[in-house]
């Protein structure tokens, strides 16, 4: 287990340092692809990937994974109420938590028509927590002794953003970014009843929204590969070609940060999505560990 090889939380963090030192302008390359190499590393990745194995994989966990995304997001809309955080704001967060992080909340902001300052308060709060799960979760695998296999599916379930669970997952192992890319496939694919869902509550129709195209191309690279059946040195390269995307990946996401949106944050929001996630850690722990 490549613990002390932590390529992909050394990127993120070099980034932010980069940002930090150099401030870069906001056309600079890192920032304009933005999520670009992170998402042309998964759809590769995906190409490592056979359907048979997708499918071993998803069938175990799937009515998990769904009840899930279900409970997660309405406990955050409860948590919220408690709170008395703006409907909006609740409304970001508890999505980007039980689905996909920022992807889930940038498709539903102009949706529930959010405010710029509340999409950036629930992007810089998930950012924050993505950040900490990369570095943290491969040390808490390697000490609770976690196979590859529980580590992908922990990560899978445990994790916001896609990029930061393949990111946390690949420092653990290749198996374990498998693993973890399939079953976050699962939680990705709620993205599409939430918008709609939300698109009816909001505004009463059901309007098409967009849906990450990556995600797609992802699932026809899992068909190309079991078309083509690659050989062990094929898929060997594709692994490489996927890292090295994955890492600059994680590199350009921590360009994107900016200290003064600190200053936006409210303990208010912050405590809503600590609390969603230190309810689910050890609910996915027990999940993975005993199911």
């Amino acid at each position: 287990m490549a613990i002390l090889a932590g390529n992909a939380a050394l990127s993120i963090f070099l980034g932010i340092a980069f940002t930090f030192f150099f401030k870069p302008s906001s056309i600079f390359l890192s920032r304009r692809l933005g999520t670009i190499p992170l998402q042309i590393g998964i759809v590769i990745l995906g190409a490592t990937i056979s359907l048979p194995y997708a499918v071993n994989v998803s069938s175990v966990y799937l009515p998990w994974i769904s009840l899930f995304v279900i409970l997660s997001f309405f406990a955050g809309l409860i948590i919220g109420k408690i709170l008395k955080i703006e409907n909006r704001l609740a409304f970001l967060i508890s999505s980007g938590a039980a689905i996909c992080g920022g992807t889930a909340m940038a498709a539903i902001a102009p949706i529930i028509k959010a405010k710029p300052q509340e999409l950036l308060i629930a992007l810089t709060i998930v950012f924050l927590l993505n950040a900490i799960a990369i570095i943290l979760f491969p040390i808490a695998g390697n000490y609770l002794e976690m196979s590859d296999f529980e580590f992908g599916a922990w990560s899978a379930l445990a994790i916001h953003d896609t990029s930061s669970v393949i990111g946390a997952a690949s420092i653990y192992s290749n198996e374990s970014a498998q693993v973890a890319a399939t079953l976050k496939l699962g939680r990705t694919i709620w993205l599409i009843p939430l918008i709609l869902l939300t698109n009816w509550v909001f505004n009463k129709n059901l309007q098409a929204a967009q849906f990450p195209r990556f995600i797609i191309f992802f699932i026809l690279a899992i068909l190309v590969n079991t078309f083509f059946n690659f050989d062990e040195i094929t898929l060997s390269v594709l692994q490489i070609i996927s890292q090295s995307f994955l890492m600059f990946g994680l590199f350009c996401i921590g360009s994107q940060f900016d200290s003064d949106q600190l200053t936006s944050i409210s303990s208010k929001p912050l405590i809503l999505a600590l609390l969603l996630w230190m309810a689910v850690l050890p609910w996915a722990y027990f999940l993975v560990k005993y199911f």
